[in-house]
């Protein structure tokens, strides 16, 4: 039985806690009376996961048992989440492979030969053929790629179908193929509790018509946690859109998820609370973090984003999609929940290395500001771990680096549009619609390996209702200009950025410390 999580509060007797700062880590001393927020510790992984997959296939909910669904002439899709989940990426062979194996061989033996397999990555990077066959395996990489395995295209007129609009007006538009096939199947991993669910097709197939309805700004600032659904307006909109899905379209649902085994055993020390550092894992961080601040920076990365994290797998569920994705919920509840009595006038981050999903780009300050006010939501019900006006302390340092062919649209977005605005209601108004519609990111995006031209857009608004609540946000170790643009602040150190919250929030603060990854979700009473 795994430990709960729990909230330490720091005292004289309290060893220096780790904190995360993109390619790198440190210790640093917490001030007396802080509290840190835990994680669970890992769930068991299943000891037979294809027995369990198969039995998930058998015994769905609410559904018939898929090879029941499956029959000769049919046209069957298999989608899956593209390699955006889970981060980092887990051990080969990844739990995709594994469950869309099994669906090929139960329609392989009903004779269905009209197969699809399309990665269902939205407005995201195409996956490139490496990533394709790493996250579907050697086997049906070989059967299926190119002609049967693909990307998902949100810019392709000719394969997107309108199935209609929800008594809101929202458009929901998804892949051809997968709205003229029999059977959808989806297969799913849900790293945290606002993926799965009625976000997979609506979302993973969707072309920029729909998904303007939810990602913009006034839905994600009435979007009070992303990871409860209920509070969420973000969560509403998919929900109406799948509804209308599920009355057009046949859609059988796979669900996964995964505990907190974050890091491999070289870096185990990661995954433990510091005061149960072992001498061995004491000299494992000294020789790891002397080895990583002295490699160039393009090694650093190199290692970083060949890391691949050994999840345990903690559950399989399978069937319709509202019925699965309750169960899953629940699974990712009991992995991550948190309970965290009141919110503090600071919080405090450490974030992670972005890994592999960004592609050939360096720590960029757009995605890592998209990261940072993330994490501000890694949170359940309806209240963050800082009170309204609060400061929030990042650690990163931020940068302006970014490649210079596979993300141009960042890059223009960085230098002239945060130039003029860092609102986000500005920008959604005055340059959402450029960015979106721009021949050049349009053609990058379908032909190249970059995100498409509103991604930067979206990534902005992602932190539109953080920006709102928050009172300052200081990036520690973050580069001055880079973070100015923002519209934020940095310091060189914990005491400094501390000293420059205390400007706002007063000389004796309350702080919680939000210690992750493995991930951890604060349910604040």
């Amino acid at each position: 039985m795994s430990r709960p999580g729990f909230v330490l509060e720091v005292d004289e007797r309290t060893p220096a806690l780790l904190m995360h700062e993109g390619e790198g880590f440190r210790l640093e001393k917490l001030p007396l009376g802080s509290r840190v927020i835990y994680p669970p510790e890992s769930l068991p992984g299943l000891r037979d996961v294809d027995g369990e997959i198969r039995r998930a296939l058998d015994n769905p909910l609410g559904r018939e048992p898929l090879r029941e669904l499956l029959y000769a002439g049919m046209k069957l899709t298999i989608v899956f989440d593209d390699l955006s989940i889970p981060l980092p990426p887990m051990r080969t062979p990844d739990i995709r492979q594994r469950v869309i194996e099994h669906v090929l061989e139960m329609a392989a033996a009903k004779g269905v030969d009209d197969v699809e397999l399309i990665a269902g990555n939205a407005l995201h990077r195409r996956m490139t053929p490496a990533e394709l066959k790493r996250t579907v395996g050697e086997r049906v990489y070989r059967s299926f790629f190119p002609r049967h395995l693909r990307n998902h295209d949100a810019e392709d007129r000719a394969n997107l179908t309108e199935i209609g609009q929800t008594k809101h007006g929202e458009v929901v538009e998804i892949n051809r193929r997968a709205a003229e096939s029999d059977l959808i199947v989806y297969v799913n991993v849900s790293l945290t509790a606002m993926s799965g669910g009625p976000k997979s097709v609506s979302v993973g197939l969707a072309s920029y018509r729909s998904l303007k309805h939810h990602h913009n700004v006034h839905t994600l600032r009435h979007s009070r946690s992303f990871n409860d659904p209920a509070n969420s307006a973000m969560h509403h909109s998919y929900d109406r859109m799948a509804g209308l899905l599920g009355d057009s379209l046949n859609i059988f649902q796979i669900e996964t998820t995964v505990n907190n085994d974050t890091f491999p055993d070289y870096v185990s020390f990661l995954n433990k609370r510091e005061w149960e550092w072992t001498l061995k894992d004491q000299a494992a961080y000294l020789a790891f973090k002397r080895a990583n601040d002295l490699a160039p920076p393009k090694r650093r990365r190199q290692i970083w984003h060949k890391t691949a994290s050994p999840y345990g797998i903690t559950s399989v569920t399978a069937g319709d999609p509202i019925q699965v994705h309750e169960v899953t919920m629940r699974n990712v509840l009991r992995q991550q929940l948190t309970e965290v009595d009141g919110p503090a006038d600071i919080g405090i981050w450490g974030l992670p290395y972005i890994c592999p999903y960004n592609v050939n780009s360096i720590m960029n300050p757009i995605l890592v500001m998209s990261l940072g006010l993330g994490y501000f939501f890694n949170l359940y019900r309806n209240q963050p771990i800082v009170r309204p006006g609060g400061v929030a302390i990042y650690y990163h340092p931020v940068r302006n680096e970014f490649h210079p062919v596979h993300h141009p649209s960042y890059i223009d977005f960085f230098e002239e549009v945060l130039a003029e605005t860092t609102d986000p209601v500005a920008i959604e108004t005055k340059f959402e619609e450029q960015f979106a519609t721009d021949p050049w990111y349009t053609h990058l995006y379908r032909n190249s390996y970059a995100y498409h031209g509103v991604h930067p857009l979206y990534m902005w608004y992602w932190g539109a209702h953080a920006m709102e609540h928050l009172g300052d946000v200081i990036f520690v170790g973050g580069d001055r200009k880079t973070t100015a643009r923002m519209g934020f602040r940095s310091a060189s150190t914990l005491d400094d950025a501390l000293e420059m919250a205390r400007e706002r929030v007063g000389g004796s603060p309350t702080i919680n410390y939000l210690h992750a990854p493995p991930l951890t979700m604060a349910d604040v009473r």
